[in-house]
C-alpha cells in the first residue's frame, strides 16, 4: 500500500501545491485508487510515476470544487488514451448528477463503463483483500472520511515442515497456506494454521477531509496505521477554522491522539501560510507534534508506504 499526494492545498492551487487528491497504489495487483480529484489532477498524474491505466476506483469526500473539479477531465482523458477498462466512483449524493451534467453539456462520450455509488456510513466496497468503509465528517456540506483496511493474511507457509510430515506438494498446499484443515489420503487431518507463521496483520489507512474536529473522525480513524487528516489552519486561526468547519493542526493531532493511530500525515493547507507570512507551515507541524509527535506534513508528489504495525 503506497500513497502519493497529488495535491495538498486547500481551496485554490498555489505554485507548489495543487488542490486535493491522494493516490493509493496497490502494487501486488497493479491497481490504483484515488481519493478526491481536484482541478488539475490529471496534470499531476503526468508529473508523477503513476499510471492512469491502473486507475479503477475514485473515492470522493464531498462535492466542493477543490475536490471534484478535476473529475470530468480525468475521466475524459482516461477514455481517450488511458486504456482504462472500467471505473467505479464513490461519493455523496449529487455526484452522479454532477457527472451526468458534465458529460451532457460537454458532449463527452466515455469508451468505458463508469458506475457511481452513493456513499453511506458503513462498508462501501469489499473484495478478498480489502474493505473500504466511510463515516460522516463535520463540514458545511455532506462529507465523508474513508477507511481502507487490508485483510489479515496467514503467515509464511513452512514448506520444509510440510515435507517432513510427508505431505505431498500440490494443490493441497494452497489450502494449508490459507490456514485450512485438510485430510490427507492416509486419513490424517492437518491444521494448516500450524504450518504457517504468525498472521500478517492487515494495514489500516484513513483519509479525513474536510472537517472540523469531531468524534466521528476519531471513531473512523481508530487504530489506523496511517491517518491522513486535513490541517487547513494554524492553531492561532482556530476561530476561523470553527467558522469554516475546517481543522487546525492541533485538531488533526488531537484526532490522531484520541484514535490511537500510529502515524499522522497532515494535508490540505491554506495558501495563507505562504513564505514571507507571519505563520509558516513549519509552525503548523510543530504545533501538531507538540500533541502527537509522530506527525509529518504532506507535499505534492510525496510518496510513502503505509506502515505495517503487525508482525509477519
Amino acid at each position: 500500500m503506497q500513497i502519493t499526494f497529488l495535491g495538498t492545498s486547500s481551496g485554490i492551487p498555489t505554485r507548489s501545491r495543487n488542490v486535493s487528491s491522494v493516490a493509493l497504489r496497490l502494487p501486488q495487483r497493479s491497481e490504483l485508487w484515488l481519493f478526491d480529484c481536484g482541478e488539475g489532477t490529471q496534470h499531476q498524474f503526468l508529473r508523477s510515476e503513476l499510471k492512469v491505466s491502473q486507475l479503477t476506483r475514485i473515492f470522493v469526500t464531498h462535492m466542493h470544487g477543490d475536490h471534484t473539479f478535476g473529475l470530468m477531465g480525468l475521466l475524459a482523458s482516461c477514455g481517450l488514451g488511458g486504456n482504462v477498462q472500467s471505473m467505479d466512483i464513490y461519493g455523496p449524493s449529487g455526484l452522479e448528477e454532477y457527472l451526468q451534467a458534465c458529460r451532457r453539456y460537454s458532449q463527452t462520450h466515455l469508451a468505458y463503463p463508469v458506475k457511481v455509488h452513493q456513499s453511506r456510513p458503513g462498508i462501501v466496497y469489499e473484495d478478498e483483500e480489502y474493505v473500504v468503509s466511510c463515516g460522516p465528517l463535520k463540514h458545511k456540506v455532506t462529507a465523508f472520511g474513508y477507511r481502507v483496511e487490508e485483510k489479515d493474511r496467514p503467515g509464511r507457509f513452512n514448506v520444509e515442515k510440510a515435507k517432513a510430515l510427508g505431505i505431498p506438494p500440490g494443490p493441497i498446499y494452497g489450502n494449508l497456506k490459507r490456514g485450512e484443515w485438510v485430510t490427507l489420503p492416509d486419513g490424517r487431518k492437518i491444521n494448516g494454521a500450524e504450518l504457517c507463521g504468525a498472521t500478517q496483520t492487515g494495514r489500516k489507512l484513513v483519509y479525513c477531509t474536510d472537517t472540523v474536529f469531531c468524534d466521528e473522525a476519531v471513531e473512523l480513524a481508530a487504530g489506523a496505521d496511517l491517518l491522513i487528516h486535513e490541517a487547513t489552519f494554524a492553531h492561532q486561526d482556530s476561530e476561523m477554522a470553527f467558522q469554516r468547519l475546517h481543522s487546525t493542526s492541533t485538531m488533526a493531532a488531537q484526532v490522531a491522539l484520541a484514535a490511537g493511530v500510529k502515524q499522522l500525515m497532515m494535508t490540505h493547507f491554506s495558501p495563507r501560510y505562504a513564505p514571507g507570512n507571519a505563520i509558516q507551515l513549519q509552525d503548523l507541524l510543530e504545533e501538531a507534534r507538540a500533541i502527537f509527535p509522530n506527525t509529518n506534513m504532506a507535499y505534492d508528489f510525496l510518496t510513502c508506504e503505509v506502515p505495517r504495525s503487525g508482525k509477519d
